[in-house]
């Protein structure tokens, strides 16, 4: 099985309840961005550029809790910034999966993991996921990130926390000079390193960025087609987290919804709007952020010329969920895959 049988139990679960009462939007990931500090300065972070001015503001722990309880998301994405770097991330992670029973994604660069693990910040636990990002093997990760050493000392903390029993994932974002080759390599590597599973997306071109560095670093929308199409025959068999359904979305097989709805920001700011990619406005609260933006201008269908490219996770992972939860023959094979068996 992909992922623990108490996570796909509680989404299980949420989605029926939601279903059963009419609900037509609602949160599925909670992102939660308890800062934008980070010690890396990595090239393609449109954190460290859109938040510039806010970087050494965090959020409070309540504010943390009291958001994760108002959304109501069974799973939250703690991430930034590095979130590490949060003075109380030990404390948030065990209210939200102890108390509050939620599912947790712990995102980090890895560079100050091994030091968590060795101290006990965090307990294993079915409920916890450490979740590295690596963008490539040792030479262009440490490149992209700015800093060499990033991807060792990355890797040292994978190792620790697989030693000590935590569910390590990984997470990585392809550029136009992602190698397929490369990409296979590191997927390799990481599980026989015990990582259970890999997410692969391409990158976003954030507002932040100029146009030139935008058309050098991202992705088109064809360009992700022909990258993918090459990923998915050399990496069958992998642990990859990415859906049968968003996998056939970035190979240009299937088209998909964008649901941003589901996979909300909460940061030191507010509720970002539209959605983790773009920012027009900050709320208050979920409730105003469902209720002000105007969902049908973004997304492949709307008019919004800044989704044009846009195949990123955040809102088509989601978009593939409520697919397959409104089709028998995609909910089976959803759960084929699920099970390892499709």
């Amino acid at each position: 099985m992909r992922f623990p049988l108490s996570l796909n139990l509680a989404m299980g679960r949420y989605l029926l309840g939601q279903r059963l009462r009419g609900v037509r939007r609602f949160p599925l990931v909670l992102m939660l961005e308890p800062l934008f500090k980070c010690n890396l300065h990595c090239a393609g972070c449109g954190r460290i550029r859109e938040y510039a001015n806010f970087m050494h503001e965090m959020m409070a722990l309540d504010d943390c809790l009291d958001s994760a309880t108002s959304c109501g998301a069974p799973i939250v994405s703690i991430c930034g910034g590095e979130p590490l770097l949060y003075p109380q991330i030990g404390e948030l992670v065990r209210i939200l999966t102890r108390e509050q029973k939620r599912h947790v994604y712990l995102c980090t660069n890895g560079l100050l993991l091994k030091n968590h693990i060795d101290s006990d910040t965090f307990r294993p636990s079915s409920r916890f996921f450490v979740n590295v990002h690596l963008d490539g093997m040792e030479q262009n990760h440490d490149a992209a990130t700015g800093r060499s050493g990033v991807f060792h000392a990355a890797l040292e903390g994978v190792r620790a926390a697989v030693a000590k029993g935590f569910q390590v994932c990984a997470n990585t974002t392809l550029y136009k000079e992602s190698s397929v080759e490369e990409i296979s390599e590191l997927c390799a590597l990481l599980e026989s390193l015990g990582v259970s599973s890999i997410m692969l997306a391409p990158a976003f071109s954030y507002e932040a960025f100029d146009t030139r560095s935008a058309h050098d670093l991202f992705l088109e929308k064809e360009e992700t087609h022909a990258k993918f199409r090459q990923l998915e025959s050399i990496l069958k068999g992998r642990k990859l987290a990415t859906t049968p359904l968003y996998m056939d979305f970035l190979t240009g097989r299937r088209t998909l919804p964008c649901a941003a709805w589901a996979n909300p920001t909460r940061n030191v700011c507010g509720w970002k709007g539209p959605c983790y990619l773009l920012t027009d406005a900050h709320y208050e609260s979920y409730a105003e952020l469902l209720e002000k933006t105007a969902w049908e201008d973004f997304g492949p269908e709307g008019s919004d010329a800044r989704c044009r490219n846009c195949m990123m996770h955040c809102g088509f992972e989601p978009g593939a969920v409520f697919e397959a939860s409104a089709s028998l023959p995609l909910a089976i094979r959803t759960a084929l895959w699920q099970l390892g068996l499709g």
